[in-house]
This record gives C-alpha cells, sequence and structure tokens, in this order.
C-alpha cells in the first residue's frame, strides 16, 4: 500500500458521465481519502498529471487466466506449475493494459486470487468461480467422439467440471463454494470451443440450473451462465442467475425478462473476431473454428438490442492464449454502437455492481480503492485514447502504486513498484 498525491488531473467521473478537470487525488494506504481541488498534504509523494485524463482501473468481467491455449481440451495433460507460471505472464499483461480487477469465468482457484492479494503475483485483483459446471456433452465437456473418460483430477489445472442430476450439481457447487469461489459458473447452452455440441443448444434442466441458485444464494453468492440463444438465457434468468455470458443470439423475450429482474450481460465481443482471425494460430481446433460464424455477427446486434432495452451491460473479452493481448480492443467494438461513455461504465461502475464491490472499485471517489488509469486524449470523446496504437502502456496506479507506466509526463520521484 501507499500514499500518494495526484495532482491536476482530468478526472472522469464514470457516474455522472464527466470530466472534473484540474483535479486532486489523496491516496493513504492504498485508499483514495479526498478528491478536489488544491489538496495538500506535504509529507505524500505528488505526481503531477496536468493535461493527462484519470480514470478508474478497468474491471474485466470474463476472463480466463488458465485459457494459455485456445486448445481447452490440452490442459489437462498440462503441467500445473507450467499453466500457472503462463497465467502469471497474462496477470501481468493485464495489469500493464489498466486491468486492476479481473473475474475469472472458470478456471483460476483461490491460490491465484491469493497469490496475487499477497503480493506474489503482479496483475489485477481476481474473482474467481473455479471450475464452471457442464452437463455430459455440454459446453465444457471436452472429450471429442469416441472419447469417454474424463480425466477430473483436482490438480489439473482445467477449467470446467462435468456433472449430470440435481444432487451431483449441487455437491460440485457446494465444492466450490467451499474453496472460496465468489460466484458459481454454469453452462446453459452450447459454444464454440466445446467439440460435440451445437451452439443454440440449451444445456441443464430447470431443477438443475434452480439447484445451483439455491446454493450460490445460500452462501450469499451468485450464478453465472454461459448462454448463446435467447431460449437458454430465458430459463436460466426465470431460475434466478444474476449473470449471463456472451448472449450473441438473445431475443425479445430474453432481453424482456433480463430488464424485469435487472440481470447482468457481459457480452465478449472481442474473442470472436479473434478466433476468425486467428484461433487456429492459437490451436483452437477445427470443428470450434467451424462454429464461430454463428455467433459473430450477431454479437454486435445483440449488444446493441440490450443497451437500447437497458440491460445492465458489463465488459469482457474471454479471449484465449496468445489473443488476450487483444482484451483492450472490446472498448472500439462496442463504441460502433454505444456511446463512449456506456462502454466504460461497463468496465467499471457497472462491473464493481457485478461484482458486489460498488463504492470500492470502479470510481474515482472517497473510500474507494486507489485502483486507476492515467492515459492523453479524451476516451468520452474518441475512445482510442484507451487503445495505444504504438503499443505504448497506459500508467496504472494499484491500490496506490505506480505498477506500469509513468503518470507524468516529466520526471517524476514515484517509480512502478
Amino acid at each position: 500500500m501507499s500514499d500518494l498525491l495526484l495532482r491536476g488531473a482530468r478526472v472522469l467521473d464514470v457516474v455522472a458521465g464527466v470530466y472534473r478537470d484540474d483535479h486532486d487525488v489523496l491516496v493513504r494506504a492504498g485508499r483514495i481519502t479526498a478528491v478536489g481541488r488544491g489538496l495538500a498534504a506535504d509529507e505524500v509523494p505528488a505526481v503531477d498529471l496536468t493535461g493527462r485524463t484519470l480514470l478508474p482501473g478497468f474491471i474485466d468481467c470474463h476472463v480466463h487466466l488458465l485459457a494459455v491455449t485456445a486448445d481447452l481440451a490440452s490442459l489437462h495433460t498440462a503441467s500445473p506449475m507450467y499453466v500457472a507460471a503462463q497465467a502469471a505472464v497474462l496477470m501481468r499483461e493485464m495489469l500493464a493494459r489498466g486491468f486492476t480487477s479481473v473475474r475469472d469465468n472458470a478456471g483460476a482457484d483461490y491460490g491465484l486470487a491469493q497469490a496475487q492479494a499477497d503480493g506474489l503475483l503482479p496483475g489485477p485483483r481476481v474473482f474467481f468461480c473455479g471450475r464452471a459446471l457442464s452437463q455430459t456433452g455440454g459446453h465444457g465437456d471436452s472429450r471429442r467422439r469416441g472419447q469417454h473418460t474424463i480425466d477430473a483430477h483436482p490438480g489439473s489445472p482445467v477449467m470446467t467440471r462435468v456433472v449430470d442430476g440435481v444432487d451431483a450439481i449441487r455437491q460440485a457447487a457446494r465444492e466450490e463454494l467451499r474453496n472460496g469461489a465468489h460466484h458459481i459458473k454454469i453452462m446453459v447452452s452450447g459454444g464454440v470451443a466445446s467439440p460435440t455440441d451445437e451452439v443454440d443448444a440449451t444445456q441443464y434442466s430447470l431443477e438443475e440450473i434452480r439447484a445451483v441458485v439455491e446454493e450460490a444464494e445460500a452462501a450469499g453468492k451468485y450464478v453465472s451462465a454461459h448462454a448463446y440463444p435467447g431460449s437458454a438465457i430465458s430459463r436460466a434468468v426465470r431460475c434466478g442467475v444474476r449473470s449471463i455470458e456472451h448472449g450473441n443470439l438473445l431475443d425479445e423475450e430474453s432481453l424482456r425478462l433480463m430488464v424485469e429482474h435487472g440481470t447482468f450481460l457481459t457480452p465478449t465481443l472481442t474473442t470472436y473476431w479473434a478466433l476468425k482471425a486467428e484461433g487456429p494460430q492459437w490451436g483452437l481446433p477445427p470443428e470450434s473454428h467451424a462454429k464461430v460464424d454463428a455467433v459473430l455477427d450477431a454479437g454486435l446486434d445483440a449488444l446493441r438490442l440490450a443497451h437500447r432495452a437497458g440491460v445492465k451491460l458489463c465488459y469482457g473479452t474471454d479471449c484465449l492464449g496468445g489473443m488476450q493481448r487483444h482484451q483492450l480492443r472490446e472498448f472500439a467494438i462496442r463504441a460502433q454502437v454505444q456511446p463512449a461513455i456506456e462502454v466504460i461504465r461497463a468496465a467499471t461502475v457497472n462491473a464493481a455492481e457485478l461484482l458486489g464491490r460498488s463504492g470500492q472499485l470502479g470510481v474515482i471517489a472517497e473510500g474507494a480503492h486507489a485502483d486507476l488509469v492515467v492515459v492523453d486524449g479524451d476516451p468520452l470523446a474518441d475512445i482510442s485514447a484507451l487503445i495505444p496504437a504504438d503499443g505504448k502502456q497506459p500508467a496504472v496506479i494499484q491500490a496506490g502504486r505506480v505498477v506500469s507506466g509513468r503518470p507524468s509526463k516529466v520526471d517524476s520521484p514515484i517509480r512502478p513498484a
């Protein structure tokens, strides 16, 4: 934790959607203690941010830290230590892009989260679900036709577990909760990376979905559901699922239900563009690459409809392997159909609300964690200010410590931690 005084910045108030010009931000013990003009703290190191824009740290609500390859089935035979080492690299790169928090939506466990929290691994704060739950033959069952055994060893660095039936799915949910999961994820439709299902298939019975929701709510947690078609989304929302992932094939009924129930939607548009262009290069099997077109073009239309309907939208990317370097591209894709401030809210205040961290993350306000991003330009006028074209990274502050880049245009006594 660090004390810091940031002077003269153009501070983005993401809730109001306006800039606070020439504002100072005082940080003590990793938390923001004051925001305003003319703040004084002689004993605190100061950084001049005149002419620069200060935003809350970004939150990606759909990442897979263990997805070091697009060939997810290969993780069953991978060394967990080697995958963890690769995940550490991915985490460091995410933090350097400005993502100070992430929600891992299948794969990461308490180990990576604790290592980050203890300062062993530079990276975003990790909110994890452990292994996602999939039915036999569902999106999460990586077996190809003719393959019968599942290596479910708890030490394997895999992202899912296959469970069927109400009793089995209750036990699986309880096991993830026992290990500290912040939420539970289930697969309620087919997907791209699964080898034996169709994207628009509905999965899990209503009784199974309700059982998972009951277990999560009993523990004070929530359920996230992978779902593409409107039919799968509607079933999940009616059963109490709080967060829908992807949603590319949503329909009017599912939109109405999400608005009615206050359900969050996390589109992940970058991954389809990346899978189409680079998927095979990073290990995506041919049968999965053939399914990308089914959701690629529909994703932007779904986002447009969800935005117009007033669905609560969060920022997500879902990129796999080396394609994770495209994480910031989601800002530009979404800005094609949304105002820039709404895209930024998806990656800040909306995401913080989904994580149950409103007021603590995603805002520049008294009492919040001092997770901040410093950029040049005006991202409300041109969101590409968040996506450096020359490979230059933004300056990133996490818990009051400069962890990447240089916040001031002039020499500063503050150096990256």
